[in-house]
């Protein structure tokens, strides 16, 4: 007989991704131990193990989870009836803005996929690309010239993603900006850059 599921086996899950990926930021994808991640989640080993098999399917949840939750943020925050220029600012916000407490996360994404499988990589790639689709879309509205001489649309469209998604590295709560700020600065970058581009 199958063993059914706690009731509250979706809260516990979540607690224990949080748990792995400061584990996973901390000590990195290969020293991190399930042993060390079940201490820091207060599991015992053999309930981990319940939830996940292997640190594999632990980097996998994490990083699919993150991504899901920022397309589906981003997706609810689009406003495709503003101008284009508004609705990137809006966009830039939304994603700073999931990235907000999320740097244990963010740097499993950056850091840790290499363990993933050929199919856990192709549904992290299908997520990416639909985030990436949405901001490129934008991009190309503000400046449809973008590919008309090169394929500049991509390029630009990345160049935004890495202002974005490195933010972790550097920015600062108690800063000389805000996380608001600085989504308008990378924002306003893009957009008067943009223009310059040929």
């Amino acid at each position: 007989m199958a063993r059914t599921r706690a009731v509250d086996f979706e809260e516990k899950q979540r607690g224990i991704l949080a748990s792995a990926a400061a584990v996973f930021a901390e000590m990195g994808m290969e020293k991190a131990s399930m042993a060390q991640i079940a201490a820091h989640s207060n599991v015992s080993k053999a309930l981990l193990y319940h939830y996940y098999p292997s640190k594999d399917a632990l980097i996998f949840d994490i990083v699919r989870t993150h991504l899901a939750e920022l397309d589906a943020a981003i997706e609810a925050a689009d406003r495709p009836d503003l101008a284009p220029e508004k609705r990137l600012r809006l966009l830039v916000r939304q994603v700073l803005e999931n990235y907000r407490d999320a740097d244990d996360h963010h740097k499993v994404q950056l850091n840790g996929t290499s363990a993933l499988s050929p199919k856990q990589m192709a549904e992290i790639h299908a997520i990416e690309r639909r985030i990436v689709k949405r901001f490129s879309a934008v991009i190309n509205d503000i400046n449809p010239n973008l590919n008309s001489d090169r394929p500049l649309l991509m390029p630009v469209t990345m160049s935004l993603f890495g202002m974005m998604n490195w933010v972790y590295m550097w920015f600062r709560p108690d800063g000389p900006i805000s996380r608001d700020e600085y989504a308008d600065l990378a924002t306003t970058l893009i957009l008067e850059g943009v223009k310059a581009v040929r």
